[in-house]
């Protein structure tokens, strides 16, 4: 039987993504997953493959913004694919403060995440 990955899922991951857990995090994405970020070099962000890559990618973020937060999110999976919604805050160690919208595109393989590419506003960031 496959497993399939649930809307429900998605916001019990985000959730662990606010308390910035990242055992909990990783529990839905596959060992070969590939992550684009939100900004990089390339048109598509930077690209980012294999679950330890990834938790190191996310766990970056919780240190240079400790209180990095994702509000208001919501979800749903149709098929092998899934959307995110989100409102990204946090403050870097400057005081400099990010608020933006963005959304996750997911493809899923046996309820794992394979791909997830970010898409975020680009807004500057404000003085806190």
């Amino acid at each position: 039987m496959t497993k399939t990955l649930t809307a429900k899922d998605l916001a019990d991951t985000f959730d662990a993504f606010n308390r910035h857990d990242i055992d909990t995090v990783m529990t839905h994405f596959a060992d070969d997953c590939v992550f684009y970020t939100v900004g990089g070099d390339e048109k598509f962000g930077n690209r980012i493959e294999g679950a330890e890559a990834i938790a190191a990618a996310f766990e970056a973020v919780w240190t240079s913004m400790e209180d990095a937060h994702w509000a208001h999110h919501s979800h749903f999976v149709h098929g092998d694919r899934a959307v995110s919604e989100w409102t990204f805050s946090g403050t870097d160690a400057s005081g400099m403060r990010f608020e933006a919208e963005g959304a996750d595109l997911f493809t899923l393989r046996d309820g794992k995440i394979v791909v997830k590419q970010a898409l975020r506003k680009n807004r500057p960031m404000f003085k806190a």
